[in-house]
Parts: C-alpha cells; structure tokens; sequence
C-alpha cells in the first residue's frame, strides 16, 4: 500500500535506529517534544521510545485536541443540550470528555439531552436542515485541521439561509501553543521540562504550511521538525532533531513533504481568515489561559455563532485533583506519574482528558506501553511431591 507500507518497514526502522545511535554525543541527553497528539499514539503503538537511543527522550505535549478541552467550555454544550434543548452534534471522542458534576456529554445525553455525534460539520448542518423546528447547535473543537471545515459549514448555512444553525467554536491554534510552553507564567505551578526541539505536527501543518514555525525556531532557538504520523516518519524526523542540535542549528525542517509546503494550504488559509478571528485569550487544559490562541467565529456571521445566539457566560473549572493531566500535558510528568493511572483512571471510566482519545498520553500509554512497566518475576517451578 503506497505511503503506509514503506514507512513501516522493520529493517529501515532499525537502520534509522542505528544511524540515531550512532549519530548522539556521548553522555547527552535529547529532549524532543512531539505536540501533535498523532505523533505521541505512533510512538507508543510502535515502540520507538524503545527503538531509539535511551540517550533521546520523547516527551509528550499538548497535541491531542479533546485533551486540551477545558472543563467550562464542554459544561456550555451540555447546558445548551439540557437547558434549551437544542440539538448539540459533535465528534465521537468530544462526547467521553469529562465535564462538571460527574457528567459528560454522552452521560448527559443518557439524561434526555439531544446529543448527537458526528463525523464532520456537514453532518451537522444535514442534521439542522431535517430538523427545521429545533436549533442545532455544532461543538466544534479542534486545531487548525479541523477549522477549514467549520467554516464551510458556516459558509454553506449562510448560503442555504438556515435559521436554525449555530457553531459553538473551541478551535484552537498550535504555534501559540507551542510558544506558551516555553514563555507560560503556569510554569511556575507546573514546572517544565527543559527541552531540544519539537517534532511539528503533520495535519495541521498541511493547511498553514511550515512558515509559521520559523519565528518561533529562530526566537527560541529550538529546532521544529515537521513528520508525518508513521514510525519511520517520526524516526526520521528524531534522527534530523539530533543532526541540528548537534549542529547548533535552530531551523524548521520538513521530513512531511508528500503532504506539507511552506505555504500549506492557501484556500483553505483564506476561508478560515473570511468566517473566523483571534480571540485575545482562550482557556486550555493544562496550559491555562494562552493569548491569542483561539479562535472566534466574525461579527458579519454572528448569525451562526452559538455563543452570541443563546447569550453563553463561559466559566472556568478546576480538574480533579487527582488527575496530573495538566503536567501531563505540559510534559512535565508522564502518565505513569499519576496515582490514578490505570486504575481509577482507566479508557473505560476515564477521569482526566488524557485517557478519552487513543491520541491522548494516558490512553495512548495505557493500550500500548503500561505492561512494559511492570518488572517481570519469573518464579522457580517447584518440584511435584
């Protein structure tokens, strides 16, 4: 299968391995971030944090974007499906995300809301075009890989003069993101992990290209490697991480470039710029609040704006206490640093946002990294009397 199968060749894996190997300095240590939450599945599912020299640390960030979902902004939703009985759709990995009073949205669709989930935001205005007598409300959440969509549903409302559709707008912005990590004051609450350099994110550097990391790897000094999602795309891309940190260099490298150009996807860049526009700050979980990471949806298309519609307070709330999804997420610890992981916290009842999506760190650890943990104990076979 053309672009699956050759990037999961065993005998390259391991020849990439060993260039990796043999290319680190002796007695240092490589801290790499990958964001995208892509990324941080590959890594598991495939063992490559194993393949690699034990000298490299992959250090998972905050790609995944059900993870990220604060609390009050899934509380929103449910209210408009409890509340106003709207129709409130959204994707299927939104619906598990733990929300405020032990509900979801799916538990609050078992309570008699009319939730429903999608598989894009076309699905959502078909929904709102069957149903002419109710407000269909569309959750959207997600990066950049997700806007250009959003906004063509809105777009296409407009152009149908549906009365009865509104967007709940969560989408968010990766460069923000990876600049707050490094910058954020909630470092302080937090920590940080010192880190080398980023493997950049393969979808949503398909829609804006790599150019936009090129002032954050030249002010911050950290080299971005823009991979794609299989293993010997993201072998690759550590292999070209310890070749600038070696070098001393801090430059936006493509290893994805069957999919990514500098520019990334222009058509899609403007229709996003004509329905949407930053938000001054956005709440993230884990991050707290990050400037300008955000975005809303214009005042020329309020019409279809949920928010302006059915006069929505946005309110923030704490994560449980006994969840570490906020350090998780910033990568200062990792999943098995949490006393909940594995047990309290498991895919089934997941109690942080880390565990719902297969993108998610805990998740992502618990399906295809938690038994490595475990020290085997051979015991010796007594004999039989």
């Amino acid at each position: 299968m053309k672009y699956i199968d050759e990037f999961r060749d065993g005998a390259t894996a391991q020849k990439i391995a060993d260039r990796i190997a043999a290319e680190v300095q002796p007695g240092k240590r490589y801290s790499f971030m990958e964001f995208c939450g892509g990324h941080t599945h590959a890594i598991s599912r495939y063992g490559i944090s194993g393949m690699v020299s034990e000298q490299v640390n992959m250090v998972h960030g905050p790609g995944c974007p059900v993870c990220v979902l604060p609390i009050g902004r899934i509380d929103l939703a449910i209210r408009l499906a409890l509340e106003s009985g709207v129709i409130v759709c959204t994707y299927g990995d939104t619906m598990r995300v733990p929300a405020s009073d032990g509900l979801s949205l799916i538990k609050a669709k078992a309570r008699g809301g009319d939730i429903r989930m999608v598989y894009s935001a076309t699905d959502a205005l078909t929904i709102a075009q069957q149903n002419p007598e109710r407000e269909v409300v569309f959750f959207a959440i997600g990066f950049e890989t997700t806007t250009p969509p959003t906004a063509l549903a809105i777009l296409e409302a407009q152009r149908m003069e549906l009365q009865n559709f509104s967007v709940l707008c969560s989408h968010v912005l990766t460069p923000s993101a990876i600049t707050h990590i490094l910058e954020s004051p909630e470092v302080r609450q937090y920590g940080t992990v010192p880190l080398d350099g980023f493997i950049g994110p393969a979808h949503v550097s398909i829609v804006i290209g790599s150019r936009p990391y090129e002032g954050f790897a030249r002010d911050y000094r950290k080299p971005v490697v823009i991979a794609g999602f299989e293993p010997l795309d993201v072998m690759q891309a550590i292999l070209m991480l310890v070749r600038q940190v070696n070098s001393g260099r801090h430059e936006v490298e493509n290893e994805f470039t069957r999919a990514v150009t500098r520019d990334g996807n222009l058509q899609a860049q403007a229709m996003v710029s004509k329905v949407f526009e930053l938000r001054t700050s956005f709440e993230w979980r884990g991050l707290g609040e990050v400037p300008y990471s955000a975005l809303k949806i214009r005042p020329a298309y309020a019409t279809f704006d949920a928010e302006r519609r059915f006069d929505l307070t946005y309110k923030p709330v704490p994560d449980n206490k006994a969840c570490e999804c906020g350090a998780i997420l910033r990568g200062v610890k990792k999943p098995t640093d949490c006393k909940i992981f594995g047990t309290v916290c498991t895919p089934e009842n997941p109690v942080g946002s880390c565990m719902v999506s297969n993108e998610g760190a805990c998740a992502a650890h618990y399906a295809y990294g938690r038994f490595k943990d475990i020290a085997v104990v051979v015991q010796p076979a007594t004999a039989a009397n």
